[in-house]
């Protein structure tokens, strides 16, 4: 792989409410277009956070001006909106799955809770668009039963072969839970495009606690396989683990043994390709402290070391480690300057990254076009 070009979808304005552009991810629509969503606030954590949207119409050479058609209040409720991704269900129809952080219950306080490991209170929230991303609906809400806890989301929602869609979500404890964190990855699952949502399917778990497995990135392979790769952590170690790679072919129902990648450590949303290849992008933030990505000829092959290429490079001094309790990990991300990405396949059999990056005055989000 080689980059072909690059560019910036959304700049950071310093000392405003849009200084920092973060949390991108990117959808090719059937009429050839691009959408970017990405986060925008006046700092990666603030109450005043939202969703914007930028369109291209040349393949990401230029965007559109910002759009902000997302209500940050929810059912009489002031908060934030952390993160959107749009998912294209066929027939012009579009569905966008955020990410609502009630801002009012706890007033004043950051998203996780370092002394508890918990978090906000927090939703996913769904909106429809008919006409290519517009116009949009107002939200609903997706009913999570209470030992969820506040749900966290991290991948688009995934349209199966059999016409069901899945929603990936991980659970939490909520703000003052002082008990042990079980984290899991649930699918919750729709048959009538995202209108109601069966109960959670727990689909990933380390039953002694030990083994986290955060932001769980999933694509559909071409033969209808679900594939996933996991940022994993372990508490004990205090360490971030290999990505972990994982496979069903039954939408969901059961899974292959993890297949460790062999590289660290938060993985992006793959772009999966028309002809099994599948382009994945990760963030190596604690060796290198730089984007990259590598090609698989399928998605149970191994990503070939030697079609890596360089995303990006941080030349600043940061202030991210790698040591601490899982509480100051937590409170830590809030201060990363780079990361998120997120990679989609183009019509034209490119593949475009999408990520944030900048310092402390502000961060833009930005996209590579790499050619395979």
């Amino acid at each position: 792989m080689q980059v072909r070009a690059q560019g910036i979808i959304n700049r950071g304005a310093p000392n405003t409410r849009r200084a920092f552009s973060t949390f991108p991810a990117l959808t090719p629509l059937a009429d050839g277009s691009l959408l970017a969503t990405y986060r925008v606030g006046s700092s990666k954590d603030s109450a005043d956070g939202t969703l914007e949207l930028k369109r291209s119409d040349d393949g990401g050479h230029s965007w559109s001006t910002a759009a902000s058609p997302f209500a940050t209040a929810l059912n009489g409720l002031n908060g934030s909106l952390r993160v959107g991704y749009i998912t294209d269900i066929g027939n012009g129809h579009l569905l966008l799955a955020a990410l609502w952080v009630d801002r009012q219950t706890y007033p004043r306080q950051p998203l996780f809770n370092e002394e508890t490991e918990g978090c906000l209170p927090m939703a996913i929230v769904l909106a429809d668009s008919r006409d290519l991303g517009r116009t949009w609906s107002g939200w609903r809400v997706v009913p999570v039963p209470a030992d969820v806890g506040p749900p966290s989301l991290t991948n688009p929602v995934l349209a199966l072969p059999s016409g069901r869609l899945a929603l990936s979500i991980e659970t939490n404890k909520t703000y003052w839970d002082r008990g042990p964190w079980r984290q899991r990855v649930v699918y919750l699952y729709s048959g009538d495009q995202g209108q109601t949502w069966s109960d959670p399917v727990t689909t990933c778990q380390d039953p002694t606690g030990r083994l986290f497995n955060w932001d769980q990135r999933a694509g559909v392979c071409p033969d209808g396989r679900v594939v996933t790769f996991t940022w994993t952590y372990d508490r004990q170690t205090t360490q971030y683990l290999n990505i972990q790679r994982h496979l069903s072919a039954d939408e969901g129902a059961t899974w292959s043994a993890a297949d460790d990648l062999g590289f660290a450590d938060q993985a992006a949303h793959p772009a999966m390709l028309p002809d099994g290849r599948v382009v994945l992008a990760w963030v190596d933030r604690f060796q290198s402290r730089s984007i990259r990505a590598r090609l698989a000829p399928a998605a149970t092959a191994p990503f070939d070391a030697a079609t890596e290429v360089e995303l990006y490079r941080q030349t600043a001094q940061s202030p991210q480690t790698a040591a601490g309790d899982t509480g100051d990990l937590l409170t830590e991300m809030s201060l990363w300057n780079f990361g998120l990405p997120f990679a989609a396949a183009l019509p034209d059999g490119d593949v475009m990254v999408v990520y944030y990056a900048g310092d402390d005055a502000g961060m833009a989000v930005r996209w590579v076009r790499l050619a395979l």
